[in-house]
């Protein structure tokens, strides 16, 4: 496998390249001046963007970091919490308060479908039969799958990773694919039912699907594949709380319908003229079709549970579903309201080494155009049928 080997890769190339310049009858200002540049290139080129903009860093209190979907893995055989998430990077704390980092974990097949450079979005490590499982998104943004409406949809896709220890480093592992090349599918996390069979649930992409789905396919006992085809437990549309507002400002007949031919999910709006001229829009709440962060959990009273993040008109929020059967594959039924403040979501859950019941999460802020997201922590309660959020965390 040809695999990113950042230091020994880079310092090689380095080493070359300046023994060249050496050699070169040039002079001196212009060796100094273009070894400088090919350096910085060849960094640019060779390690991946979230690398080249973070250094390792110290004691750094967890409202300093800039993460969206943060997932902590507590590991009782080294006492450390292992903090992962959008960017493939890794921070590790002993307290929750202060933590260390980030470093790159992940070591890419870049002969695979991935590329050599793929996006990485929604990492988590789930700890399974004494071996660290990295589950995540990856999108070479370089191969097309799909056009809808005019839109270009990558290929993304849910894969997994292995490694000995919690720190990885993780690699590949199993199948060369997961699941259908042609859906774009992201924020895969593990589920083990009781009977001991694992589940990869993830998400199909509404940017594909237009409705997007939480879905839920077999996993070998080893995690090494899939098995059969992923069966869908809701769409985003089934929630009574994810709501966008049709903001059209003309006369509009938008209707969108399920790849399946079921549907309409989206209303119209309409534009109304009294006899002075004056125009009204009327617009209406419809389903929203984001679905984000699936995670499963289960009440101390043994109900079935998920959490997942979609959107209150421009808010990011979270929202709860519980299975009726006691099983994954449902049928789920939503709560009415959601389970956290606005600008809340993709979140799990964890135990610190006191055993309070947390919820991990990332706070969502539009500054100027541009999202900044930081981990977040509130307190919950479990012990009836339904998840509640008591308060915000402070370790």
């Amino acid at each position: 496998m040809n695999f990113i080997r950042k230091n020994d890769l880079l310092c090689n190339a380095i080493e070359t390249t300046l023994t060249n310049l050496i050699a070169m009858k040039t002079s001196r200002l212009n060796n100094l001046v273009f070894s400088i540049f090919i350096c910085t290139l060849l960094i640019n080129t060779i390690l991946p963007p979230e690398v080249n903009a973070q250094r390792m860093r110290t004691n750094v209190p967890m409202d300093s970091i800039y993460l969206s979907d943060p997932f902590i893995m507590a590991d009782s055989v080294t006492k450390t919490y292992y903090m992962t998430g959008t960017g493939g990077l890794l921070w590790t704390s002993k307290d929750l308060r202060r933590w260390d980092g980030p470093r790159r974990v992940v070591e890419i097949d870049t002969a695979s479908w991935m590329g050599r450079r793929p996006d990485i979005w929604a990492a988590e490590i789930h700890k399974y039969h004494n071996k660290y499982y990295y589950f995540a998104t990856f999108t070479n943004n370089s191969v097309k799958i799909d056009s809808v409406d005019g839109r270009r949809v990558p290929r993304r896709a849910c894969h997994v990773f292995v490694s000995d220890t919690p720190d990885g480093p993780y690699r590949p592992y199993g199948q060369p694919v997961f699941l259908p090349q042609h859906m774009a599918t992201l924020d895969a996390t593990l589920w083990i039912e009781d009977d001991g069979t694992p589940y990869m649930v993830y998400c199909h992409e509404w940017l594909q699907n237009g409705d997007g789905t939480i879905e839920a396919i077999r996993m070998t006992k080893d995690l090494d594949g899939t098995i059969g085809n992923g069966q869908i437990l809701f769409r985003a549309s089934d929630s009574p709380w994810s709501r966008e507002a049709d903001d059209d400002k003309s006369p509009s007949h938008h209707r969108f319908f399920h790849r399946d031919g079921s549907g309409p999910y989206l209303v119209d709006s309409t534009v109304t003229t009294d006899s002075k001229g004056r125009q009204t829009v009327k617009r209406r709440w419809i389903p929203n079709r984001v679905t984000d962060g699936p995670f499963l959990f289960r009440t101390k009273t043994g109900k079935l549970g998920m959490i997942w993040t979609s959107w209150v008109g421009r808010d990011y929020t979270m929202g709860v579903a519980y299975s009726k059967s006691g099983t994954i594959m449902g049928p789920w039924v939503q709560e009415p309201r959601p389970l956290t403040p606005p600008n809340y979501g993709h979140g799990m859950i964890f135990h610190d080494w006191r055993g309070r019941l947390l919820l991990c999460l990332h706070s969502h802020q539009d500054i100027r155009g541009r999202y900044v997201r930081s981990p977040h922590l509130f307190l919950l309660d479990n012990e009836t049928d339904r998840l509640r959020v008591l308060a915000n965390f402070q370790p």
